[in-house]
């Protein structure tokens, strides 16, 4: 037995049985490894592996994809660690472990209300109304994560081998009963379940890659051949087809990629953003000269013509002669910085809509941005392709209140 992965709610006595399990069978708890990996190699931080499972990342990250990315990475991560024997997976990174990895016995501690309450109050030392809206939030938090990766509640019976009910059952009852269970031929170490094992991993890193280029579909392996399947509808799917098996190709031990639809690939009603008219005002504003006016003839490739000044004062002295639709700002200049030019901006024109674009940015200032009413914030270096695609979202927006969607106004910088 390899593998032991094991969820369970707020207050459910799930932490005791961990730490029993590994004091008795020797097993290293997974919790720790895996912060410890996605800060290393990915600069990930434990406050936002927390923000990803609890679907708490800043408003802009539907733009940046940064939850599908810091979700990709976890489940690299845990893919990693998941190649050795003797380990306890915890908590929400669980739900990324196929059950194709017949040598792991997935596990699940639940409780009714009544005991999860009284738990709560003995170890907050809260009211019993406080604790039953602390269980209820965090079920709501898991709920949310769940959906997310398996589309499924995560206290379904069938996503797990044992379902343990603390109600009836002492934390030394639940330890005994899970040893048992894993003595069982079901979840011996075979050949197979080695290779499901084998194949997570070649599939997480080729979906950790797309995920660093901006693609997010879902992808499995089979000794060596990748299946990517594209769930979202995209404008020019053979193309985009093609894009996906290039970079999936990259990686290591692919032996052939497959790609095809999945059932949630359907055309909108609407028409694509890929044909919504782009916007004809764009303004650059960026103290790098050389970066602002490569990023200005990049984005001429796209049909997106930019105007480029260099400092804060220059930008808003332009942009009340000549208000833009869209403004691309760097946060770190000299004099005005962008913090101050945004909040002027849309102070007074409310109608710009301003992304921010830094390689200095922190937390704080993304936060900041936000309630000024910033757009979108990306980091240097940016994807091409996606800071054009946020642009034309930006200029949807600007249309939107303006009341004429689609329509592009004349005029040229």
């Amino acid at each position: 037995m390899a593998i032991f992965s094991i969820f369970g709610g707020a207050y459910t006595g799930t932490e005791e049985i961990v730490d029993k399990l590994s004091l008795e069978l020797g097993f290293e708890v997974v919790d720790d490894l895996l912060v410890k990996a996605l800060e290393s190699k990915y600069h990930i931080s434990q406050k936002k592996i927390e923000q990803t499972f609890a679907g708490t990342l800043s408003a802009f990250s539907k733009f940046t994809g940064e939850k599908e990315k810091n979700t990709a990475a976890i489940r690299l991560a845990l893919a990693e660690i998941a190649q050795r024997d003797g380990i306890i997976i915890t908590g929400n990174a669980s739900h990324l472990l196929p059950r194709a990895i017949t040598h792991m016995l997935k596990v699940c501690i639940i409780a009714n209300m009544d005991y999860r309450v009284d738990l709560a109050v003995k170890q907050t030392g809260g009211s019993s109304k406080e604790a039953h809206n602390l269980i209820v939030k965090d079920d709501r938090l898991k709920s949310g994560w769940s959906d997310f990766v398996l589309g499924q509640p995560p206290f379904t019976d069938s996503l797990y081998d044992i379902v343990i009910a603390m109600q009836d059952s002492s934390a030394e009852e639940a330890v005994k009963l899970i040893v048992e269970h894993s003595r069982s031929e079901a979840v011996k170490t075979t050949k197979i379940s080695v290779q499901a094992a084998k194949d997570f991993l070649l599939s997480s890193r080729v979906q950790m890659e797309l995920a660093s280029e901006g693609h997010f579909p879902d992808v499995y392996s089979e000794e060596g051949v990748v299946t990517i399947l594209i769930n979202k509808y995209v404008y020019r799917l053979e193309k985009y087809e093609a894009e996906l098996k290039k970079i999936a190709g990259r990686i290591e031990s692919v032996q052939s990629v497959i790609s095809k639809t999945g059932p949630k690939f359907t055309p909108p009603s609407i028409i694509p953003l890929e044909e919504i008219e782009m916007p004809s005002k764009i303004l650059l504003v960026d103290d790098e000269k050389e970066f602002v006016h490569t990023l200005s003839e990049r984005l001429s490739t796209r049909n997106l013509e930019s105007s480029v000044v260099y400092d804060g004062e220059q930008a808003l002295e332009f942009v009340k002669k000549d208000e833009p639709d869209v403004m691309v700002l760097d946060l770190k200049m000299p004099g005005i910085d962008g913090i101050e030019v945004l909040r002027r901006v849309k102070r007074e024109h409310s109608n710009v809509e301003v992304i921010i674009l830094t390689g200095h940015g922190s937390d704080k200032e993304e936060t900041l941005a936000e309630e000024l009413g910033a757009f979108a914030y990306l980091h240097k270096p940016v994807n091409i392709d996606l800071l054009a695609q946020v642009m034309k979202e930006a200029y949807k927006k600007v249309n939107d209140k303006k009341g004429n969607p689609g329509d592009k106004q004349d005029g040229n910088f």
